[in-house]
């Protein structure tokens, strides 16, 4: 599976990052994983959040059994999880930030989840091996990276022929009210911003602040608001990735 020598810490895969950008999307994550666990979670409450994601309740019934996917930017791998849970498939959790993986990887042996593998390295790097995956899942990663097309065309490698890629990007559109409220977030005395945010962030608006969801809140406000780098894209700009790697479009939401 792997192109490049590695060594093991605490049952992850670890790769050399050579990429200082990289490295300081790493620290930021490291300070607070993204998205975090609660002292409750178990099989169950990872398989009712996965049923939540249209999408990825969607593949996880139609891939089948016996097959090899990749989550690139899995954070803590609660998404690599899910498809895991249930099923005989390989999944692998790939990650730049080896505190969020630990916290994967701890959830997996704590619950005696075997078919996920934990992979810290850079998404520059090329780590696995070519045509090798089933299904390539990346979303919410590659706004966060310093070239995201250059992202997707080193991930893209790794996917077989036939196979499926899922891409999740900020859109230039949809993400214009976040902009305005991460202007005044940046911009009001800091001692107010929380309360702004809970006030105006239309998924905290549904969440009560207290201990039981202050981590997530925390996350959220963080990976949302807080983030040292972000950009946008719009559909025809991607359209032209799948073109270049003769990548066929399916569909998108919203369509």
């Amino acid at each position: 599976m792997f192109k490049q020598k590695f060594e093991k810490k605490n049952n992850i895969f670890v790769f050399e990052n050579k990429v200082n950008f990289s490295k300081i999307i790493d620290n930021f994550y490291s300070l607070d994983p993204f998205p975090n666990y609660t002292q409750n979670d178990n099989k169950l409450s990872i398989l009712n959040k996965g049923d939540k994601n249209i999408i990825a309740k969607k593949l996880k019934n139609e891939i089948g059994f016996g097959k090899k996917i990749l989550e690139v930017g899995s954070g803590t791998s609660q998404l690599s999880q899910y498809f895991a849970l249930g099923t005989n498939n390989k999944v692998v959790a790939f990650d730049a930030t080896f505190t969020s993986l630990e916290l994967g990887s701890n959830f997996s042996i704590k619950n005696n989840i075997k078919n996920v593998t934990f992979v810290n390295g850079d998404i520059f790097e090329d780590i696995f091996n070519h045509e090798y995956f089933d299904l390539v899942w990346c979303s919410g990663v590659l706004h966060h990276t310093k070239d995201p097309k250059a992202g997707f065309d080193q991930i893209i490698k790794y996917l077989k022929i036939n196979g499926y890629i899922i891409i999740g990007l900020y859109n230039t559109y949809g993400r214009l009210f976040t902009k305005i409220r991460q202007l005044i977030y940046k911009i009001i005395p800091k001692y107010i911003r929380r309360v702004f945010i809970m006030n105006f962030d239309p998924y905290l608006r549904s969440l009560k602040d207290d201990d039981k969801n202050r981590l997530k809140i925390n996350s959220w406000i963080r990976d949302q608001y807080e983030h040292p780098h972000e950009s946008t894209h719009t559909i025809d700009e991607v359209m032209r990735w799948f073109e270049k790697q003769n990548v066929n479009f399916i569909g998108s939401i919203p369509a």
